[in-house]
């Protein structure tokens, strides 16, 4: 009989994030060879895990089609070399769906059903835009079920500022510009670099080139830049492309195990999972939704927030990770929020970025082993929020000095 178990985050890695469109990096790559670069990284970087014994392999994507669809975990695992016997599946939902292969995963684990599973997503907004191809139910305008400006996410994050007037524009430029400031401050200290998988790529010309960083950066960002910039999303608005995730092309993937896994192969997991929960609200203001599943996941772990030591929150819009910061009560610029800084500077790849916040908690958990617990949370199109709590292996119990 199967039997309860822990949930490791054994590891994870990703390809470079780039620009989508034709200017792109990822122009002439297919999606799915980006989760394939992925899913090889981690691999090699884990040669004690037998192939073979993997349970299954959950990529998510949001637009299932073309070179994303064709139920990428199969497909990803067989084209990564996995054995045949390596069963896969595709996942949807939305921007978390990275974080929800991750969340279904370790649920496997958790109940005993699985030992070792990879968990991750892909998107190539530059070959399948947002919404593009989707075709909403008309009744969801018909019987006034969903605001039709529910289905733009930049109208959702000016009605946060509309619905919280105190968090003002000036304070979102600032945040936004504070993440391209600490996302190349953590390149230069080569933080992120361990953690790429580097990706051929080819231009236009047919020239081959090397992808081993993110390419959407701009470090170079002021307050004065920001003041500047127009408001595509209302007239006279708030929310700026300086305060917004950009279109990104890009793939994560991570190992999970269970506690006899860990054990029998003698593994040093990064990460022990807490709790997850995702939750719901209206989807016209969807950015408002990591405040309920983060209080539903510390609920269910029996924390308070003030036990969180460290937070990766995706930063698709500036205005939604500080309403989450404003009702717990933490600082704009509190340093255990995105210290390295988020997705206005790295990009956000829609399904792909849970395990990236992930990748990033852990080897910041390497690095503080003062820090016990961490959060990872994401709002999620059409009125979702996920939250994901963690627990450093190498906690020791000393504070900071």
């Amino acid at each position: 009989m199967a039997e309860l178990s822990d949930v490791f985050f054994v590891d994870g890695m990703r390809t470079p994030f780039g620009r989508a469109g034709e200017k792109g990096m990822y122009w002439n790559t297919r999606a799915d060879d980006l989760a394939v670069k992925a899913t090889i990284g981690v691999m090699e970087r884990n040669p004690g895990v037998p192939a073979d014994r993997i349970d299954d392999v959950a990529v998510a994507a949001t637009s299932q089609t073309g070179d994303q669809g064709l139920t990428l975990g199969r497909t990803v695992g067989l084209l990564a070399g996995l054995p045949q016997s390596v069963p896969g599946l595709a996942i949807d939902r939305m921007c978390a769906g990275a974080m929800t292969s991750v969340a279904l995963m370790s649920a496997s684990i958790g109940t005993g059903m699985y030992d070792f599973a990879l968990a991750g997503g892909v998107e190539h907004m530059g070959h399948h835009p947002i919404g593009a191809n989707a075709d909403p139910n008309p009744r969801f305008v018909a019987e006034k079920l969903v605001d039709p400006a529910a289905l733009n996410m930049g109208v959702t994050a000016e009605r946060i500022h509309d619905r919280f007037p105190h968090l003002t524009k000036e304070r979102a430029d600032r945040f936004g510009m504070l993440s391209q400031h600490k996302a190349q401050a953590a390149y230069d200290a080569g933080r992120f670099q361990p953690d790429l998988v580097s990706v051929a790529t080819r231009d236009a010309s047919g020239a081959w080139g090397l992808a081993t960083e993110d390419e959407g950066r701009r470090p170079g960002t002021t307050m004065e830049d920001l003041a500047g910039l127009k408001t595509p999303f209302r007239p006279h608005g708030r929310v700026t492309a300086g305060t917004s995730s950009p279109l990104t092309d890009g793939a994560t993937m991570s190992l999970l195990a269970g506690g006899s896994a860990v054990k029998e192969f003698s593994l040093a997991p990064k990460m022990r999972m807490v709790s997850f929960a995702f939750a719901g609200v209206a989807p016209e203001i969807m950015g408002i939704g990591p405040i309920p599943s983060t209080e539903k996941a510390l609920r269910k772990a029996g924390l308070s927030i003030g036990d969180i030591g460290l937070f990766e929150l995706n930063e698709a819009f500036a205005i939604q990770v500080i309403s989450l910061l404003d009702h717990f009560g933490i600082a704009d610029d509190d340093p255990r929020v995105n210290q390295w800084g988020g997705a206005i500077a790295l990009g956000h790849p829609l399904a792909a970025s849970g395990v990236r916040l992930m990748i990033q908690l852990a080897a910041q958990f390497a690095e503080r082993p003062d820090v016990r617990y961490g959060l990872t949370a994401m709002c999620v199109g059409l009125g979702q929020g996920g939250s994901v709590i963690w627990e450093n292996p190498n906690y020791d119990g000393k504070k900071k000095k």
